[in-house]
């Protein structure tokens, strides 16, 4: 039987998403994989190498196949020299996974790495001659503050953005969009990534998190109130599913040149899910109501958000009415029988690694 040879470089490395992408690359296609290089931060380098130690050793694989390579997506030609980009040139797929994905993220910070570090990327994929694929990571929430149903084949609009990190990959979106008649695109838009849907394993405690800390953190309290507006649709979707969804389409043809949504297709509202978490880790209902724009102002004060462990941005998510539809994404991953799993099912082992972990520091993103 005939292998088509791969050669894969992933970005963002040794990030949760980046690391996972790699376990299940090396799942889906052991005997195509030939070499991969990851690209790591100088300051994550030391890291990258012991995870990727383990990583090899844990399936009998030879370190001799990677190349981790110390670069900086923020800088021309990535921070590499012209002979370290020649050596690279039968790259098949390129996986961009490297940003700054914290809601509260400062402009400056997010259009440098965001948008200018995507565009060298894109520069980079273009001097590639044995080039499949370009996979970008792109986001949901390119939507900004538009309300009603998001389509996977919308992208431009003139809405505002509800924080530096929407608008940021938006424009970084943009950017990747505007190559499809250059080179074979595929643009993954996942909603807000939570832990894995089995083991529970997370990295770090955002998103569907804030509302465990804040829970932890009010757990003494007779009144736990329910923030107001709530009837929206909160989309979170568990990491092994996007690892899945996106190793298949990232590799099959089917995926050639489309945008897709790897949101929850059939979602809770902010109330059920507030809801049903504090069920599941406190066995509590909550009781009276907050308005999101009270509950916005108690967290514009440092010290009160910190403690909560919640960052202010969270709440603008309980305000916009957003549906994402995945109608493109569910019928392709039918031929890789790939399907998301119903998120009330994930919550007892989300929650089980959330109460193992929750005091390790580690795991919880720096509130300001």
């Amino acid at each position: 039987m005939f292998v088509i040879v791969q050669t894969y470089f992933i970005t963002g490395f040794p990030g949760f998403l980046a690391e996972q992408l790699l376990t299940q690359l090396y799942k889906d296609y052991p005997k195509e994989i030939d070499h991969v290089y990851l690209l790591t931060l100088p300051s994550t380098k030391a890291l990258a190498f012991s995870q990727l130690n383990n990583f090899t050793e844990k399936n009998d694989l030879d370190i001799e196949n990677f190349s981790l390579i110390e670069g900086d997506i923020t800088l021309p030609d990535l921070g590499l020299q012209q002979t370290s980009l020649s050596s690279m040139n039968n790259i098949t797929h390129v996986f961009h996974l490297a940003a700054v994905y914290d809601l509260a993220v400062p402009k400056e910070i997010a259009y440098k790495v965001n948008v200018d570090g995507t565009k060298h990327i894109n520069k980079f994929v273009q001097t590639l001659s044995h080039l499949n694929r370009y996979i970008y990571f792109s986001t949901a929430y390119v939507a900004g503050k538009r309300e009603g149903i998001i389509y996977e084949t919308d992208l431009v609009h003139n809405e505002p953005f509800k924080n530096y990190y929407e608008e940021t990959k938006y424009y970084a979106e943009i950017s990747v969009e505007a190559l499809k008649d250059k080179v074979p695109l595929t643009i993954i838009r996942p909603s807000v990534v939570k832990g894995n849907s089995v083991t529970g394993k997370t990295i770090k405690f955002d998103g569907l998190y804030f509302f465990l800390n804040f829970f932890d953190k009010l757990k003494f309290s007779p009144i736990i109130p329910m923030i107001d507006n709530s009837q929206v649709e909160g989309n979170f979707v568990p990491s092994d599913y996007v690892i899945e969804a996106t190793s298949f389409l990232a590799i099959n043809e089917i995926g050639i040149n489309k945008t897709y949504h790897l949101a929850d297709p059939n979602p809770y509202t902010m109330s059920e899910l507030y809801t049903m978490l504090m069920a599941e880790y406190l066995n509590r209902e909550p009781k009276l109501r907050v308005p999101s724009s009270l509950t916005k102002k108690i967290l514009s004060f440092s010290s009160l958000r910190k403690w909560i462990g919640v960052e202010k941005e969270a709440i603008d998510y309980f305000i916009y009415d957003t549906s994402y539809d995945t109608t493109i994404a569910e019928q392709d991953l039918l031929l890789g029988n790939i399907k998301c799993p119903d998120l009330k099912d994930t919550l007892p082992s989300m929650i089980e690694f959330y109460r193992k972990y929750k005091d390790d520091y580690t795991k919880h993103i720096k509130i300001i």
